[in-house]
C-alpha cells in the first residue's frame, strides 16, 4: 500500500482520516504542531478502534514556519492537506487566520512537489464556493466561487478561498508533475473520538448543554466526518479526482430549529436542556451586539445556502450518511464522552 502524510493529524477531519487510511492498510504520517500532541492523536485512534495506531509515524511541523515539511513528506505517495487555521472567537485580524491558511497551503504544496509526491488532496471549504452571493434557486457547484466583497465573507470563509485559490494558481504554474484535488466540505459533524472537533459541533454541545434559550434562524448544510474522511480516500488514488474539485454535502440545509427538534426527539432525557423555540432575528442582531462570534450568525439569518455533490457522487461513486444519522452520532458521541452536561 501507499505512504500517506495527513496533516493536521489531531483535528477532527485529520483523525478520521487517519483512521480510514489505517483501515485500508496504508502506511501513515500526520504533523502535529507539538510533539505532545501526539498522545492526543493516538487516544483518539484508539477510541475510534483504529487498527496498529502506534504504526503512525508523527512529525513535528506548523504551518506557519517551513521547518519540518521537507522531513514529513519525504518518501511519501500522497499528502491529504486537512490542517487549517480555525478559531472560534472573532480574529482581531483576519490576517491571523488568511495566512497560516495560504502560505501554509502553498509550503506543503512546495514540499510535496520537491519530494516527488504524486497527488495532494486539499481539505478546503463550502465557505470558498458558496458566500458572497445573492440568493440562488439553483444549488451551488463546483464552478462557483465565493465573492469576497460579500456581507457574509468572515475571516474563516476568506482564509478557505484565498487558499484554495493559491493552491490552484501554484498547481498551474509551479506545479511540474505535481496532482492536485480538493474537498470542499459543508458543516463538518459526526462521532467524535476526542475533546479536539470542529466548530459545527460546539452547535451541538450548546445545544445539550442549553447554552442558548432559543435558537438562530440559521440553515447549514450537513455531511458526516467519516464520509468526508472517505472522500478524501477516494480523492487521492481515482485518476478522475485529478484536477477537480468535490462540494462534500449530504442533503438539504438544516435549520438550527429542525435540528433541535430532531435531538429532543430522538433522544429523550438527554435532550431535555434543548431549547424549543427560534429567536426573532432581530433579538439576534441585538445579542450580537455583545457577543462577538454572533456577529458570524447576523448575515446568515434566514439565507438557505443550497448545494450539489452530484459530481463526488457521480466520478467517485461516494455516498454519504443522512443528515439525521450523522447529527444523532455526533450528539451521543458528546454524550458518551461526557463532552456535555450530565
Amino acid at each position: 500500500m501507499s505512504t500517506v502524510l495527513v496533516t493536521g493529524g489531531s483535528g477532527f477531519i485529520g483523525v478520521h482520516t487517519i483512521l480510514q487510511l489505517l483501515v485500508a492498510g496504508h502506511q501513515v504520517r500526520t504533523t502535529v504542531r507539538r510533539p505532545e500532541r501526539s498522545k492526543d492523536v493516538l487516544a483518539m485512534l484508539h477510541q475510534g478502534n483504529a487498527p496498529s495506531p502506534e504504526s503512525v509515524s508523527f512529525f513535528t511541523a506548523d504551518l506557519t514556519q517551513d521547518a519540518g515539511w521537507r522531513e514529513a513528506v519525504a518518501g511519501c505517495d500522497y499528502v491529504l492537506h486537512v490542517a487549517s487555521p480555525l478559531s472560534s472567537s472573532v480574529p482581531r485580524d483576519e490576517n491571523e487566520m488568511i495566512i497560516p491558511a495560504r502560505d501554509g497551503t502553498l509550503r506543503v504544496l512546495r514540499a510535496a512537489r520537491d519530494a516527488g509526491v504524486k497527488r495532494v488532496v486539499v481539505t478546503s471549504s463550502m465557505g470558498a464556493i458558496g458566500y458572497g452571493h445573492p440568493p440562488q434557486a439553483q444549488p451551488f457547484d463546483e464552478t462557483s466561487w465565493t465573492n469576497l466583497d460579500g456581507d457574509d465573507v468572515f475571516a474563516y470563509v476568506k482564509s478557505k478561498t484565498l487558499a484554495e485559490r493559491a493552491a490552484w494558481d501554484f498547481i498551474a504554474k509551479e506545479g511540474g508533475g505535481l496532482e492536485l484535488s480538493v474537498i470542499n466540505p459543508v458543516g463538518v459533524f459526526g462521532p467524535v473520538l476526542g475533546p479536539d472537533f470542529s466548530g459545527s459541533i460546539d452547535i451541538i454541545r450548546m445545544l445539550l448543554n442549553g447554552a442558548m434559550p432559543a435558537v438562530p434562524r440559521i440553515h447549514f448544510a450537513v455531511v458526516d466526518v467519516r464520509d468526508v474522511a472517505e472522500l478524501h480516500l477516494r480523492a487521492m488514488t481515482s485518476p478522475a479526482a485529478r484536477g477537480e474539485r468535490f462540494i462534500a454535502v449530504a442533503g438539504d440545509p438544516m435549520s438550527m430549529l429542525d435540528i433541535a427538534n430532531l435531538l429532543r426527539r430522538e433522544l429523550g432525557s438527554a435532550a431535555r436542556r434543548v431549547p424549543r423555540f427560534q429567536a426573532p432575528d432581530w433579538v439576534v442582531r441585538l445579542a450580537a451586539m455583545g457577543v462577538p462570534v454572533l456577529r458570524y450568525a447576523v448575515p446568515m439569518l434566514g439565507k438557505v445556502r443550497r448545494s450539489t455533490s452530484a459530481k463526488a457522487r457521480e466520478k467517485l461513486d461516494w455516498t454519504p450518511r443522512r443528515d439525521d444519522e450523522t447529527i444523532l452520532a455526533t450528539a451521543e458521541s458528546l454524550i458518551r464522552l461526557g463532552l456535555v452536561k450530565a
